[in-house]
């Protein structure tokens, strides 16, 4: 674990916001929007992020590495949503594969899978390492930046929307979600 935790660190020096997370906040903070976050780093890179990109904003609950069982195990966001008091497990939520940092590696299969089995609507934001997953059966909808995500939630998807060739959601129709 101490190896991971390295890495970890390492990464932290060159970390830069992914673009479009200053507006997506934003948005979401002006919508009263919840936000969680459920990842497989330890603390320390969590503490980073929120407190170099995004003070201010408040996300809970944080599940990090330490939760078991890990992703792609849908627990952690079923966690959130027994959290946030939603009875519907994860069918409110919406879970979003994503880095807010630029990392220089990053699948997110596990990240699909596990917000697929929690019934959550998942979304990708498709990278280089990852543009593969747009049609992976645990794929609802796909953003290139984060800020996309902005169209994604005004206008809505339906689960088994496809991603065009840019990324984007190809929308089948409108699905409301109250939480992310």
């Amino acid at each position: 674990m101490e190896s991971i935790r390295a890495i970890e660190r390492t990464a932290m020096a060159a970390q830069k916001p992914q673009p479009g997370l200053a507006a997506l906040m934003e948005y979401l903070e002006k919508r009263g929007v919840r936000k969680g976050i459920c990842t497989r780093n330890f603390d320390l890179p969590v503490t980073h992020l929120l407190t170099t990109f995004l003070p201010g904003h408040v996300f809970a609950p944080i599940i990090t590495r330490d939760f078991r069982p890990p992703k792609p195990h849908p627990a952690g966001i079923l966690h959130i949503a027994s959290q946030w008091g939603l009875e519907d497990g994860g069918k409110g939520l919406i879970m979003v594969a994503t880095r807010f940092l630029y990392a220089p590696v990053g699948d997110s299969i596990d990240d699909m899978t596990a917000g697929h089995h929690a019934g959550a609507a998942t979304v990708l934001l498709v990278n280089e390492v990852n543009e593969h997953l747009k049609e992976h059966e645990h794929t609802d909808a796909c953003i290139g930046r984060l800020d996309d995500l902005i169209s994604v939630l005004e206008g809505g998807f339906e689960t088994g929307d496809e991603c065009d060739a840019e990324g984007e959601a190809r929308k089948g129709g409108e699905a409301e979600m109250e939480g992310v």
